[in-house]
């Protein structure tokens, strides 16, 4: 199996484009500033993402700004700490502020030459809009949780994803699901039979920061610590083709 073998990458775009756990981090700090003790950044992140995937299950319809919301005021009641809704709303608004990893938007530039570029993610319109911006790049297709009505890991978010491609004449076959969870996406992947390239970036960290630990580890079929590391292996296979 090559990279060159595919027509089309599917992307997660949050942990895999978008730092998200920076995001985070920053945008919570309003709240995390009056907890008393020490809370480190995993536990920050680790406590989100309990928070986070419970919440996309009880409520799958309610738009990720709104849900972050309710997930910010679930973090004030766990530690304590006295917030406004007002609060818990402006924080579910800083998503699209979120910063983009560096080698993002290069490597997103030298792919669409190659590929087409589609986004499968947990997210709402506006709020992506905001992302997108940063990333610099026009997709081919973009399919958020508030376009589906439900969250990844989700089947239904998946086979909406392959019903859409397949109205373009797209197989599955054709399909590279490119993401860094193995929670939200290498784990529903490996069901749907779809190939997939995980994007490390938490490679030199501990545990799965801001995502559900998924478990039995997922297969994947390409493995990169960074979208810089994905467009250097597909230039050197252009190189020997």
């Amino acid at each position: 199996m090559k990279l060159s073998d595919f027509k089309v990458l599917t992307f997660d775009v949050y942990g895999t484009l978008i730092d998200w756990e920076s995001g985070m981090a920053n945008a919570l700090k309003p709240l995390t500033d009056r907890v008393g003790g020490s809370l480190s950044r995993d536990e920050v992140l680790q406590a989100h993402a309990y928070h986070e995937s419970t919440m996309q299950r009880w409520t799958p319809a309610k738009t990720y700004s709104d849900l972050l919301g309710v997930v910010y005021r679930r973090l004030a009641e766990e530690w304590g700490v006295e917030v406004r809704w007002e609060d818990c709303a402006a924080y579910g608004r800083s998503v699209g502020r979120w910063p983009a990893f560096e080698d993002s938007r290069e490597a997103l530039c030298y792919l669409k030459q190659h590929y087409k570029l589609v986004v499968l993610t947990n997210t709402d319109n506006v709020s992506f809009s905001g992302s997108n911006a940063r990333l610099g790049v026009h997709f081919d297709g973009i399919y958020t949780a508030e376009d589906i009505g439900s969250y990844k890991p989700a089947d239904r978010n998946f086979n909406y994803l392959l019903e859409a491609l397949a109205r373009q004449g797209i197989a599955r076959e054709q399909i590279l699901h490119t993401a860094e969870s193995l929670f939200h996406d290498h784990a529903p992947a490996n069901k749907f039979g779809l190939a997939n390239c995980w994007i490390h970036r938490r490679h030199d960290q501990e545990g799965f920061g801001a995502t559900m630990d998924p478990g039995n580890l997922p297969r994947y079929d390409f493995r990169f610590n960074s979208m810089v590391a994905l467009v250097e292996a597909h230039r050197a296979e252009l190189a020997t083709a």
